[in-house]
């Protein structure tokens, strides 16, 4: 074969090789930029759904029933479909982004209360809880799914641990306010006549956040993993 074929043969051997790496990075190229922008898709969702159940969780904060120091609401139940639908990440984010408001003075708390002040009250332990029941609701159905006996042994176990931290800061508060206060006494004014009421509240979160994923997840539209 003539030396110019041989050169021609190789050169254009060259161009088909360079050519297909040329193709390959694009196409890797195209993939890597659908993946972020999935992502970012993904990261954009997920700000707005916590967002939104913050909100949410701002709106129950206010349907208040006073019978005692420490009001009946329906934050709890709030924070039982946030984290039961969103999971750990976004109800955690959501009851955080709640708090967060509250702290810096808007009135998101119940009654229309914000600041400091409240936090740091009596009942302020109660709020702070609200951070592990959405931690316990959202890990549980993250790791075991959302089937009714999860979600009702999830937030059981969240609100019991809402209920004692609560309770533990309401007796300390109290007590250094010159108030006497004993266990007996803190759980006749802060769990005893809200037994009930977070039962049906609880009751209620199972199905709603069950019925739910069950219709999103047909339309293939579920928020979390």
């Amino acid at each position: 074969m003539p030396l110019y074929d041989i050169i021609i043969e190789d050169t254009a051997d060259y161009c088909c090789c360079v050519l297909d790496i040329i193709s390959e990075g694009s196409e890797n190229m195209k993939n890597e930029a659908e993946k972020s922008h999935k992502k970012s898709h993904a990261a954009l969702v997920y700000m707005i759904t916590s967002a939104m159940f913050a909100a949410v969780i701002a709106v129950c904060s206010q349907i208040q029933l006073p019978i005692g120091p420490v009001p009946f609401t329906l934050q709890t139940m709030g924070i039982f479909i946030a984290a039961g639908l969103l999971g750990v990440k976004g109800g955690s984010a959501a009851v955080g982004i709640y708090i967060l408001l509250g702290a810096v003075g808007l009135p998101v708390f119940s009654g229309f209360k914000g600041g400091l002040s409240v936090l740091t009250g009596a009942t302020g332990g109660y709020i702070i809880g609200f951070m592990f029941t959405a931690v316990i609701v959202g890990l549980l159905s993250d790791l075991l799914g959302r089937k009714v006996w999860v979600l009702a042994v999830s937030m059981t176990a969240g609100l019991l641990v809402c209920y004692a931290f609560g309770t533990a800061w309401f007796i300390i508060v109290s007590s250094s306010s010159g108030k006497s206060m004993d266990i007996a006494a803190a759980l006749g004014y802060c769990v005893i006549p809200f037994l009930i009421p977070d039962a049906v509240k609880i009751a209620l979160s199972v199905l709603l956040v069950n019925r739910v994923c069950a219709v999103l997840k047909k339309q293939k539209s579920f928020p979390v993993s």
